[in-house]
């Protein structure tokens, strides 16, 4: 293996584990009991706030109900999407 498809390959598993820690966040959401700053809980808001304070910024929380981690899903999805989908950016410039 070469050190571009280490990489691509590193770049999904790293876009691939912060979705799944977004999705845990979106149901951790759920239970307002649950304090992050806590272990287990910090494991999962540690790498997930840095990216979710300027979502926030942006769009606050509706009614009491913060959707910065469900935007979180869909921007990495997105991002893993278009970089490293099958016609994403770096597949493509990977198999010309």
């Amino acid at each position: 293996m070469n050190i571009v498809s280490v990489s691509t390959w590193g770049l999904g598993l790293f876009l691939g584990l912060m979705t799944f820690l977004f999705i845990f966040r979106i149901v951790l959401t759920w239970y307002p009991q649950v304090e992050l700053n806590r272990l287990p809980w910090k494991l999962i808001a540690w790498p997930t706030e840095p990216l979710l304070i300027p979502v926030r910024k942006v769009i606050p929380p509706l009614g009491g109900v913060d959707i910065s981690p469900i935007i979180g899903v869909a921007i990495c999805s997105l991002l893993r999407e278009i970089l490293l989908g099958q016609q994403g950016i770096i597949t493509m410039a990977l198999h010309r």
